[in-house]
Order: structure tokens, then C-alpha cells, then sequence
């Protein structure tokens, strides 16, 4: 059956076992938890862990081994996980992490959407890496970007981050699977042959922990492998609207609403959010102003301003709900600020 209606937690967990996964660790958490009741009921090999850092530590494991993996979380678990994140940026392991955003910080208000983790997935191990990171915003959406994470993740040996939201991950929508790329599979087990995986800063596989020169190169090699790969996926949508002066740049749930506008506005939203695709700013700058939309406190607005080298205002939406007419009225006093 190439049609099926399908909630995004669902088109997630599918993907990824039409994309061949093979390993998938989790421990149950709202708004996320629909993928592991999913996947339990396919012939992937599932395991519930204690908590969020056993399952991204089991997921590493079996990478190395020769799996394709994938573990997903809300935010709280997403937090638990940034260490092994690092680890498995430093160790050049490929996996998928799939993080359905709630409100935070902390327990918050865990069965409402949110946007938070924006930052947190970009910046939120320590030292440099350089993550690839998606944000679809539709079942659709999710679904072929669950593939393309594992495409990405296999060019670039790293964790890929697919971001959603409790409004996206639990919309139901009707998708059409033949429709949708299909993932290549690793050839064989990272583990084979003479490798030594290890955190520290290496030549080769060789440990070289005290040696400045040698980190240099190691990190700007990880770097421009990683920027070669974003550049296959250079993904986002833009609406554009020579009648209007202002650009409203918004991503997932928050997205859909601002389709309501686009009448009134420009509108551009980033599926690959980070890298930033580069276009951002030649679209930019046709707009007298451009405005950030996004449920949390501004956090990509500081990303776009530093990119587009101007001043962006924020319309900021916390609290996990949204309203048509309150987003119009906030917009336009936004507008009328500048």
C-alpha cells in the first residue's frame, strides 16, 4: 500500500526501518514515545534502556558494530545525551538522534510543544563539531528526512539531529512511501579492521592528546567533510513577495501557521537549519525586515542576525499553544517597532 495516513512519530519510526535500521534504543518520553511503541512491532532490533544516556551509549556500540542505529527523545533526554553526542562526533560514528520537542527547560510542560532545543542542538557538547541538523515540517517531510539523516550521517561518519515538535510528531497526514528515496546501507561494520576508536585527539588512530597542530588538522578535516556532505541536503522553502517589505522566517509547527500570511509577507523556512543554507541571506536581502517566528525565546533569531549581518526582530511564542489572530496581531506590532 503506497498511501498511508500516518502521525509523524509513526512516519519516523517507518522511515527508519525502510531505511534499513537495524538497532533502535530509547527510553519511553512524551512527546516522543509513539516511535518506540511503533518499533516494537517491527522486525527491528528494539531495546528499551534504563534511561536516555544507556541509550545513546548502546546506540554508539552498535554503530561501531555494524548497525544502522537510531535513538530518539524529547528534550529533557536530549540533554542527558550531549555528552555521547561529542563522543560519537569525535569518534566518527554515525547514527540518528531524533529529538521531539517539548516545553522546558527542566520537566516543563511535557505534553506541549516547543521549540527549545534549537541551540541545544547545535551547541550542546562541548568543543567543536559541526552537526548536521533537519527540521521537517510535515509527516511527509519526516519521513524522507528520516532517510536522508541516515544518508547524511553515513557520508559524514556523525550523529545527524532530526528535530521536531510535539504539534509535527503527532499530526496525522496521508503519505505516499513509493514517493520517498529510498537510503543507501553501509557496506561494512565501522569495527573491522586495524581503526582505534577513541575520544581523545588522534592522528589516524593513533592517540595524540598533547598535540595542538595535530587537533588543528584533525577538527578542520572534520569540518569540511561535514560541510561537503550539508551541501548535498541543501534544503528549505521559500515563498517569495515582491509586494511586500517584510521576510517572516519561521520552521516546523510554527511554519504551517505562518502559511496563513503569505498574502501578507515573505516567507522562508529552513528545513537543514544548521549548517544555515547560505541563500538565507541574498533572500534576505530583498526585505526591508525581517522577523524570526519561532516558540522560544529568540533562540535562531540570534542565529539568522549573525548570518545576515542585520538587525532581526523576534516574535517569540512559549507555552505551547498557538493562535492565528494572536500571531497576526504580534507580526504587525512587531512591523511597526521597526
Amino acid at each position: 500500500m503506497a498511501k498511508q495516513l500516518l502521525q509523524g512519530n509513526e512516519a519516523v519510526a517507518l522511515a527508519a526501518r525502510d531505511a534499513g535500521m537495524t538497532f533502535f534504543a530509547s527510553y519511553p518520553i512524551t512527546p516522543a514515545s509513539e516511535i518506540l511503541h511503533t518499533l516494537v512491532h517491527t522486525d527491528v532490533t528494539v531495546v528499551q534502556m534504563e534511561d536516555e544516556i544507556a541509550s545513546i551509549n548502546a546506540a554508539i556500540g552498535a554503530s561501531l558494530a555494524g548497525a544502522k542505529v537510531m535513538v530518539a527523545t524529547s528534550g529533557p533526554g536530549f540533554s542527558l545525551m550531549q555528552e555521547s553526542i561529542g563522543l560519537a562526533h569525535m569518534m566518527e560514528t554515525p547514527l540518528v538522534v531524533v529529538d521531539v520537542q517539548r516545553v522546558g527547560p527542566s520537566t516543563g510542560m511535557p505534553t506541549l510543544p516547543a521549540q527549545g532545543d534549537v541551540l541545544q542542538a547545535r551547541y550542546g557538547s562541548h568543543g567543536d563539531y559541526f552537526p548536521i541538523i533537519f527540521y521537517p515540517n510535515s509527516v511527509a517531510e519526516l519521513y524522507e528526512y528520516t532517510f536522508k539523516a541516515f544518508n547524511a550521517a553515513e557520508e559524514s561518519l556523525s550523529p545527524v539531529i532530526l528535530l521536531s515538535d510535539g504539534f509535527i510528531s503527532h499530526l496525522y497526514e496521508t503519505v505516499d512511501v513509493k514517493q520517498l528515496k529510498r537510503a543507501k546501507r553501509r557496506k561494512q561494520p565501522l569495527g573491522t579492521g586495524s581503526r582505534h576508536f577513541t575520544g581523545l585527539t588522534r592522528s589516524r588512530s593513533v592517540p595524540a592528546p598533547s598535540d595542538p597542530g595535530i587537533h588543528q588538522r584533525m577538527i578542520e578535516s572534520l569540518q569540511r567533510r561535514h560541510d561537503r556532505v550539508a551541501g548535498k541536503y541543501n534544503a528549505y522553502e521559500y515563498i517569495e513577495n515582491p509586494s511586500s517589505h517584510v521576510l517572516v522566517i519561521s520552521y516546523g509547527a510554527m511554519s504551517r501557521a505562518m502559511l496563513n500570511f503569505a498574502d501578507e509577507y515573505g516567507l522562508y523556512r529552513p528545513i537543514r537549519m544548521f549548517p544555515v543554507v547560505e541563500d538565507l541571506t541574498e533572500i534576505a536581502a530583498d526585505y526591508d525586515v525581517v522577523l524570526v517566528s519561532e516558540m522560544n525565546a529568540g533562540q535562531y533569531t540570534y542565529v539568522v542576525e549573525r548570518i545576515i549581518n542585520r538587525d532581526v526582530q523576534c516574535v517569540s511564542f512559549l507555552g505551547g499553544q498557538l493562535n492565528l489572530k494572536a500571531i497576526g496581531r504580534r507580526l504587525r506590532e512587531a512591523i511597526r517597532r521597526k
